[in-house]
């Protein structure tokens, strides 16, 4: 009994926190009918430092679904629709690079063609930006158990450039910041107490871009 005393202390005292916070540039007006689409398009840089598919699935999942939802086109369609300009030594690397991509003789011939508006193209990464304290677990004939607190802060920022494809012209970018610290505690059991600043990135921006494109604000 006061073994699970103390384990309900120390999750009442570690309990995670995530901050968030989103920012809009508007450059032009929007609206989407119900048949015109919207493509996810994470960068890819083909290293660590390109923008987790995770991410962009979660952002799929979150805008075509729900009371109002938009009609997405997967990004493996979308890559197929425009081979070759996606294969991995030529495909756009920057929103500059869409730019150029999108002057190429065909291309928008077959943006038309799959009635996609608008293209979300989003650039970013969680990263880990401090981590601390000290947590072991032991195994013996007697039994085994663990001590100790460790924790790890993450930053999740990401950003989306929205294209309209009718006109091939930018209409404005998203961003969205969320930060948190996540736990592991023991008292005999490792107890994990996660923050996942990700997933809330994710949540603010889907709902900031669901937003952005059913609004005409013109």
């Amino acid at each position: 009994m006061k073994n699970g005393c103390l384990i309900v202390l120390v999750v009442t005292l570690l309990t995670s926190c995530v901050t968030a916070r989103i920012e809009e540039s508007r450059t032009a007006s929007t609206g989407l009918n119900n048949d015109e689409a919207l493509v996810i398009l994470g960068r890819a840089s083909y290293n660590d430092r390109q923008t987790e598919e995770s991410f962009t699935d979660c952002l799929a999942d979150a805008l075509s679904t729900g009371s109002e939802p938009i009609r997405l086109i997967p990004q493996a369609q979308f890559k197929d629709q425009l081979y070759p300009w996606f294969e991995p030594r030529t495909a756009p690397a920057s929103s500059d690079d869409l730019a150029r991509l999108f002057a190429q003789p065909g291309v928008q011939d077959r943006i038309e063609a799959s009635k996609i508006r608008y293209l979300a193209w989003i650039n970013g990464d969680t990263v880990t930006t401090d981590r601390g304290g000290s947590f072991s677990c032991t195994l013996s004939t007697f039994g085994g158990g663990c001590l100790g607190v460790t924790y790890w802060e993450e930053n999740a920022s990401y950003e989306a450039s929205i294209w309209d494809l009718q006109n091939l012209t930018t209409a404005g970018e998203i961003s969205a910041d969320a930060s948190g610290t996540s736990y592991l505690a023991g008292l005999i059991l490792p107890i994990p107490i996660m923050a996942r600043p990700g997933n809330a990135a994710c949540k603010a921006l889907a709902g900031q871009l669901r937003e952005f494109l059913q609004t005409d604000e013109g």
